[in-house]
């Protein structure tokens, strides 16, 4: 778990250098700049420039984590970084040389989980994508003939190419106008107005692909996630797949820093929890620790009495949380799992479990 906030650290590092480069990128094209200014801005631009370097060494060196990084080709952004400036440096005369730094660009990409997870959108979504893409060219190109055969002969400067009405239509089909470019003509208007709502359409066909796309991909890999921390608990590992499908959608995973009070003494429960990885600590007149693969708060869904101890996390703990009602539902279609449970609360209690 050490090795999850220092990645955070890393990636969090890098790119607030990668921040400050691309400002030392923007600053540096201010004019009427002072010649002491400008030295010192580029020593700062060197500075990043190594400290990206560093970072190349270290990616080239350390080896990563297996599938780490899928999808995106660290090493090439890492590369560019580099390269791209120190070339223009021995390359390029003039005072430009500076703006190659905007290379920078690409280095949030290199750690962005957002981004990964973007492209396998699109790639899920290509099909699609291209369709609506494709439905917007006809659109584009249906409209700047139009506008053409209608305005040419009253705007020629604005309309008297097709390649000029495009630029018409493109600003008319997103809905932006500039107003640069209006028609004139009642039948220019009215295409104007149908052109507009086309575009709205477009967009949100756009719109809601990469929103349906992103909401399958987050719930798949949410399943995916709960699938393998629920196959790690020893009480469910005797499970079918179907059993095991109908947990992980009744529990909920949950991290609980070092130090925090999961549940308190006399609280009323409405879950119990399952532990993955980590330790807690259970505040018994002779208190205990459990470990991964154990539960606890299992007696509040079972009797509905307050909680009887206090627990909190030893370590940083990876939890399952199962609710009453989702409990009462895995009872019914997993009564040996319940049964378990319930023989586990009550030798905690001290009684004697029926056979």
């Amino acid at each position: 778990m050490l090795s999850r906030p220092l990645s955070k650290f890393s990636m969090w590092f890098y790119g607030a250098v990668a921040a400050v480069g691309l400002l030392t990128v923007a600053a540096l094209t201010v004019p009427d700049m002072d010649g002491q200014t400008r030295l010192d801005l580029r020593v700062l631009l060197v500075v990043v420039w190594a400290i990206f370097v560093l970072q190349l060494i270290q990616a080239m060196v350390v080896p990563r984590a297996k599938g780490a990084e899928a999808g995106m080709p660290v090493i090439v952004i890492d590369v560019l970084a580099v390269l791209v400036p120190l070339a223009a440096f021995l390359f390029v005369s003039g005072g430009d040389q500076s703006l190659y730094c905007a290379v920078w660009l690409l280095k949030p990409l290199r750690d962005s989980i957002f981004f990964r997870l973007l492209g396998r959108v699109v790639k899920n979504e290509a099909h699609n994508l291209i369709g609506v893409t494709t439905i917007f060219g006809i659109v584009l190109f249906g409209a700047a003939v139009a506008a053409y055969v209608l305005e040419r002969d009253v705007q020629p400067d604005q309309f008297g190419s097709i390649p000029k009405a495009m630029w018409w239509a493109v600003v008319t089909l997103s809905t932006t106008g500039y107003g640069d470019e209006i028609p004139r003509t009642i039948a220019g208007r009215v295409l104007a107005g149908l052109v507009m709502m086309s575009g709205i359409g477009i967009f949100g066909l756009w719109a809601g692909l990469l929103a349906t796309g992103f909401y399958e991909e987050v719930r798949r890999q949410d399943f995916v996630r709960n699938w393998q921390l629920v196959a790690a608990v020893p009480l469910f590992q005797t499970l079918g797949s179907a059993a095991l499908v109908e947990i992980v959608r009744a529990l909920r995973p949950r991290i609980v820093p070092a130090g925090t009070i999961i549940c308190r003494q006399g609280e009323s429960g409405d879950q119990m929890y399952f532990i993955v990885e980590g330790r807690v600590s259970v505040a018994t007149p002779n208190p205990v620790e459990l470990g991964a693969g154990s539960f606890f708060g299992e007696m509040a869904l079972i009797t509905g009495e307050p909680r009887s101890a206090t627990v909190s996390a030893v370590s940083e703990v990876s939890l399952l949380s199962l609710f009453s009602v989702d409990f009462q539902i895995l009872s019914s279609s997993n009564p040996d799992i319940a049964d378990t449970i319930r023989r586990t609360a009550l030798e905690r209690r001290g009684a004697t479990p029926k056979s």
